[in-house]
């Protein structure tokens, strides 16, 4: 049984990761849907002034995370490593990271008597199935041990809700994109930067390869329906959070090109081994969430990045 949120009070909910791409979306969502957004940062890390209550603690410091959860309704969990091709070189660390960090933050939340838990994971965790779009009962098969370690995590969220200590929503993310997004390792940052520069392009294969993109907007947008639909403590409910749309390298190049009005040179590497297509079904999330992606199209993502 989920909650309506229409009769339901406004939340004090902490943010893991509040400092990041993702983290900071969230906070100013949660906050102009009426919430008290509480960032938790990691000691040494970025800071965040968007919300009025700034935490400091590190996931795999329990003392830390005990005083940071402490007088908190729910929680958004968010913080984690997240580099793929990274994680092929440290495995052990995005597992003591990822997994070890959300133990150590469910342990604090059952301590403190916090019942609600949103757990931010990857559509990375399908692997490459032949079935396409996506939807939830596909089987996991994670292709690299930064998936690995959020099936191990959710495997953890999960088995914490089934005993009664909390109600958890764990939703999975493809490529996000748009608003504050400079980061150079993600795709559409490294064709604007092409454009700009007119540096070219590298490509893998025939730029072919199909994503679906998400704007970082639409994606903080889920955390709060999930925060508002929160299940009762016993329950658990999993969603893809996905645009639904297909766009391949190309297609973006040609985005890029239109929305900036500048050509992007390309170079034609070898093809890479990697999925063909990979798209999200987020039906599950309509009906249950009474969530929609608004700002994905991929002309408005691109329009979107300041």
């Amino acid at each position: 049984m989920v909650e309506s949120p229409d009769v339901m009070n406004a939340r004090r909910v902490l943010i893991t990761g509040a400092g990041g791409y993702l983290g900071g979306a969230v906070v100013r969502a949660l906050k102009a849907a009426g919430h008290q957004p509480v960032a938790l940062v990691r000691s040494g890390g970025a800071g965040f002034s968007g919300a009025d209550d700034v935490r400091v603690a590190d996931l795999l410091d329990p003392d830390g995370l005990r005083q940071a959860v402490a007088g908190v309704d729910a929680v958004c969990h968010l913080a984690g490593l997240t580099r793929a091709r990274e994680s092929f070189d440290e495995p052990v660390r995005y597992y003591d990271v990822n997994v070890g960090g959300t133990i150590a933050l469910l342990e604090a939340m059952d301590a403190a008597g916090v019942a609600g838990l949103v757990f931010s994971s990857t559509c990375a965790v399908y692997g490459s199935p032949e079935c396409q779009p996506m939807t939830e009962d596909l089987p996991v098969d994670p292709p690299h041990p930064y998936a690995s370690s959020k099936v191990a995590a959710e495997v953890a969220v999960e088995t914490q809700a089934r005993s009664g200590a909390l109600g958890a929503v764990v939703l999975r993310l493809p490529n996000l994109a748009g608003g504050d997004d400079h980061d150079p390792t993600r795709l559409i940052p490294r064709v604007l930067a092409a454009a700009m520069t007119q540096t070219p392009l590298g490509v893998n294969g025939d730029g072919t390869a199909v994503r679906d993109y998400l704007h970082v907007d639409d994606a903080a947008a889920a955390f709060v329906a999930a925060v508002e639909r929160m299940p009762e403590p016993g329950g658990f409910a999993r969603y893809n959070i996905g645009s639904g749309r297909g766009t391949s390298i190309l297609d973006v190049v040609a985005a890029v090109e239109r929305v900036t009005g500048r050509r992007v040179p390309l170079v034609h590497n070898p093809p890479a081994v990697e999925p063909p297509t990979l798209i999200v079904d987020a039906a599950k999330a309509g009906a249950e969430l009474g969530w929609k992606p608004r700002h994905s199209e991929i002309d408005a993502i691109i329009r979107s990045i300041g």
